[in-house]
C-alpha cells in the first residue's frame, strides 16, 4: 500500500510517501516556510515524481491535524480532503506530537513552536500519549513527580526552559511521513478530520453597533 503523509501544522512542509509493505518512504521537506498554501500541492507532484509514482496509485491519505495555527492547518486538512474526494480515498487524521513521539522509547516529552512565545507539547512513555496535547510558555511546563523524560524541543526556545527542565537529554527531529502514517489505523475507517487548534480564532465576529434612531426614520415611538 502506497501512502501520501503530509503536515502543515508547523513552519515545516512535510510530505512524503510511504510503502506500508516493504517500509520504504520517499520525503520531501521544505524547512522553515511560510507559505504551505503555494507549495503543498507542487511539493506533493515532486514527491510523486521522485517516487515514479501517480496520484491514482495511493491506497490512502494521512494527515497531521496540529494541534497548529489555524490556517496551516486548514491548508493541510483541506488538501487531504479535497485529494481524498477527487482520488476516491480514505483519509486518516493524526496528532502531529504523536507523529514526532512514534518509535521513541522511554519517556518524553514532545514540544513545537506555537508562536506568541509558547509551545505546544504532549507528554509520551513507550510512544502512547499519556498527557497533553495542551499550549503554554515554556517557562511554564512542569512534568509529574517522578517522570524524567527526553525532550524534543525546538533549540531556539530551550533557553527559556524552567530549571527542572533544563538540563534534562535534549534533542530536536523534523517530523517524517513514517511517523504520521505509523500513528494511522488503515485498516479502519477514517474519522471525521478534526484539527487541533487550542486557541480561540485571532479574527473576531464586529460587534453590532446599536443604529441611531435618526438613520430610521425619525425617534423611538412612544406607548399610546
Amino acid at each position: 500500500m502506497k501512502v501520501l503523509a503530509l503536515d502543515t501544522a508547523t513552519t515545516d512542509l512535510v510530505t512524503g510517501i510511504v510503502d506500508t509493505t516493504t517500509g520504504e518512504s520517499v520525503d520531501r521537506v521544505v524547512s522553515d516556510t511560510r507559505a504551505h498554501n503555494e507549495q503543498l500541492i507542487p511539493t506533493i507532484e515532486q514527491l510523486l515524481n521522485d517516487a515514479s509514482l501517480t496520484y491514482p496509485d495511493l491506497s490512502a491519505i494521512v494527515v497531521g491535524t496540529g494541534p497548529g495555527p489555524f490556517t496551516g492547518l486548514r491548508v493541510g486538512m483541506a488538501t487531504a480532503s479535497a485529494l481524498g474526494v477527487a482520488l476516491g480515498l480514505p483519509v486518516h487524521g493524526v496528532c502531529t506530537l504523536d507523529a514526532i513521539a512514534q518509535g521513541r522509547a522511554g519517556e518524553w516529552l514532545v514540544a513545537i513552536d506555537a508562536r506568541r512565545k509558547e509551545v505546544y507539547w504532549a507528554t509520551y512513555s513507550e510512544g502512547h500519549r499519556i498527557s497533553g496535547p495542551e499550549v503554554t510558555r515554556p517557562e511554564d511546563l512542569t512534568v509529574p513527580a517522578g517522570f524524567s523524560p527526553r525532550l524534543v524541543f525546538p533549540e531556539a526556545i530551550a533557553p527559556r526552559l524552567p530549571d527542572a527542565l533544563a538540563g534534562l537529554p535534549r534533542e530536536w527531529d523534523t517530523l517524517r511521513a513514517a511517523g504520521l502514517v505509523a500513528c494511522a489505523d488503515l485498516d479502519s475507517e477514517p474519522a471525521p478530520l478534526v484539527p487541533l487548534y487550542l486557541r480561540r480564532p485571532d479574527a473576531k465576529v464586529p460587534q453590532a453597533t446599536p443604529r441611531s434612531t435618526a438613520l430610521i426614520g425619525g425617534t423611538e415611538p412612544t406607548e399610546s
